[in-house]
């Protein structure tokens, strides 16, 4: 099986991986917004993108943190205005599979 992206940044560049890590740590750790708010405003940030991979490991964190399906879909829905269509159609179904499926 293929290492996972992350798993291979890891591999080949140890020092950012770790330098990034730290970053992700320090702006997930800041005060101003609660945990449930900061991933719903990454999963929409990386469905503006189109990065549905982002979305796909970010959604078990968010329905950790008390994210509603609706909350979700919603957060997706908002990248249409931004970036059109792209992030809903590539990102809109694992949010589907993911809260429909609940062994995850």
């Amino acid at each position: 099986m293929d290492k996972n992206p992350m798993e291979l940044f890891q591999q080949e560049a140890p020092e950012v991986a770790v330098a990034f890590n730290n970053l992700i740590r320090a702006v997930a750790g800041s005060g101003g917004l609660d945990g449930k708010t900061k991933q719903l405003i990454y999963i929409a940030m990386k469905a503006a993108a189109g990065d549905d991979g982002a979305v796909r490991a970010h959604i078990p964190m968010a329905k950790q943190m008390g994210a509603t399906r609706e909350e979700v879909v919603d957060a997706i829905l908002m990248t249409l205005t931004v970036s059109g269509i792209r992030g809903v159609v590539t990102c809109l179904p694992e949010v589907v599979r993911q809260f429909d499926n609940q062994k995850n």
